[in-house]
């Protein structure tokens, strides 16, 4: 169920989010900048949306959500060319080899968190 995997990774970083602050002396979270990779498949209308859910009636219940996705990278481990993903196609554009690495894409973390 794809609402299940926003609200299981929603609760996980506000989680880190709301903790983190209070390590930090914040009395409240003004902002939170998260990085998903494409790969994570993160639908952002309803990532916000379990993500205000999880901190509500938190130091973070107010904070600006920015999210950025991040495209997938993939590199030739045969001719080491540099490469993006192209129509789910996880092989070389150049050689056409399928010993491919993938270099970005799979990422997920919290950039940032501001706050007074």
């Amino acid at each position: 169920m794809i609402i299940m995997h926003e609200l299981g990774i929603a609760e996980e970083l506000s989680s880190i989010v709301v903790e983190t602050a209070k390590k930090e002396n914040l009395s409240k979270v003004t902002r939170v900048s998260i990085i998903f990779g494409q790969l994570v498949q993160i639908v952002p209308e309803i990532f916000e949306f379990a993500f205000r859910e999880t901190v509500r009636n938190t130091i973070a219940s107010e904070a600006e959500l920015s999210m950025e996705i991040v495209p997938v990278r993939l590199q030739c481990k045969t001719c080491g060319s540099d490469l993006p993903l192209e129509d789910n196609r996880f092989e070389c554009s150049v050689c056409s080899s399928s010993d491919i690495e993938i270099v970005q894409g799979k990422e997920m973390f919290i950039k940032s968190i501001e706050g007074e």
